[in-house]
C-alpha cells in the first residue's frame, strides 16, 4: 500500500485537496470533510486516516494562527488560560476515543452543525461588531477551551465553527476576530490529539507531510481573506459549510436508509 500511496499523481491530488481544505478551514472550518474522505479513498485504514489527517491539519491551523498573530488579530497573552484548557481537553478526548464508541456523538453532531448554520443564517448582524463579554476568562476557558477541545480530540468535525461561535456569543468578538482566535484554539486541539496519535504509531508521515505543505499554503490564503473580507465572507461560508457538513454526516450515519427511501419513492 505504501508504494501506491507514494505515487506522484496520487500525492499531487492529496496535496491540492489539502490546500483547498486548508483555505476553507481557515475561514469557516470543516476542512476535514474533504481530507478524511480523500485519505480513505486511497485505501488508508480509518485509524491511520484520522491520525494522518491530524498531522496535515496541524500545518494548516498553525499557518493561519501564525498569520493572525503576526497581524495582531490575536493577543496570545489574553488567551493563555483558554489555550491551556483546550490542550488538556483535546488530550483527554484523544485518549478516550481510543477506548469508547463515538456512535451517540456521531448521531447528534449533524443536528448541532445544522443549528450553527441556521443560527448564523437567521442572525445577519451576528458578529458585525464587538459586543459586551458575557463570561470571564476561567468559565470561558472551561466551556470553549476544555469542552470544545475535548470534542475536537474525541471526534473533530466542525470544531472550528464551535470555537468561533463561542467567541462571538460568549466573548462578544466580531466575526473576523472570533475566527482568528478560533484558529489558534483549533491548532492547539489538533496538536494535542496529534501527539497521542504519534505515540500510538498511527500517522503515515510520507502522506501527511505532503498534505501538510498544501494545508499551510491554503490556510495562509484563507487567513488573508478573513482579515480583508471579514464578516461578508465568513458568515455565508459558515452557513454553506455547516449545511454541507450536516448532509455529509447524515449520509455517513444513514446512507443505507436514505438510498432505500429514494429507491422506494423515485
Amino acid at each position: 500500500m505504501e508504494g501506491l500511496l507514494l505515487g506522484p499523481e496520487l500525492l499531487g491530488i492529496l496535496f491540492f485537496v489539502a490546500m483547498f481544505a486548508g483555505f476553507i478551514d481557515s475561514i469557516a472550518g470543516g476542512g476535514g470533510l474533504l481530507t478524511v474522505p480523500a485519505l480513505l479513498a486511497v485505501g488508508i485504514p480509518p485509524a491511520q486516516a484520522l491520525a494522518t489527517n491530524k498531522l496535515q491539519s496541524v500545518g494548516g491551523s498553525f499557518s493561519a494562527s501564525l498569520y493572525f498573530i503576526r497581524r495582531r488579530a490575536v493577543d496570545l497573552n489574553t488567551q493563555k488560560l483558554t489555550i491551556f484548557l483546550t490542550l488538556i481537553g483535546s488530550v483527554i478526548g484523544a485518549i478516550l476515543v481510543q477506548h469508547m464508541r463515538a456512535d451517540l456523538l456521531r448521531q447528534m453532531l449533524p443536528l448541532l452543525v445544522i443549528g450553527i448554520g441556521v443560527y448564523f443564517l437567521l442572525t445577519p448582524r451576528l458578529g458585525e461588531s464587538d459586543r459586551q463579554r458575557r463570561l470571564g476568562a476561567l468559565p470561558f476557558g472551561l466551556v470553549a477551551g476544555a469542552c470544545v477541545g475535548f470534542y475536537d480530540g474525541f471526534f473533530g468535525p466542525g470544531a472550528g465553527s464551535f470555537y468561533a461561535l463561542a467567541y462571538v456569543t460568549l466573548c462578544g468578538f466580531n466575526l473576523a476576530k472570533a475566527t482568528a482566535h478560533a484558529k489558534v484554539l483549533n491548532f492547539t486541539s489538533n496538536l494535542g490529539s496529534l501527539v497521542l496519535f504519534i505515540i500510538g504509531g498511527k500517522v503515515i508521515w510520507s502522506i501527511g507531510l505532503v498534505m501538510l505543505v498544501g494545508q499551510v499554503l491554503g490556510a495562509r490564503m484563507g487567513a488573508h481573506m478573513v482579515l480583508t473580507k471579514g464578516q461578508k465572507l465568513i458568515r455565508p461560508m459558515i452557513v454553506v459549510v455547516s449545511l454541507l457538513m450536516s448532509c455529509k454526516l447524515l449520509y455517513d450515519n444513514h446512507g443505507a436508509e436514505i438510498q432505500q427511501w429514494l429507491a422506494l419513492h423515485f
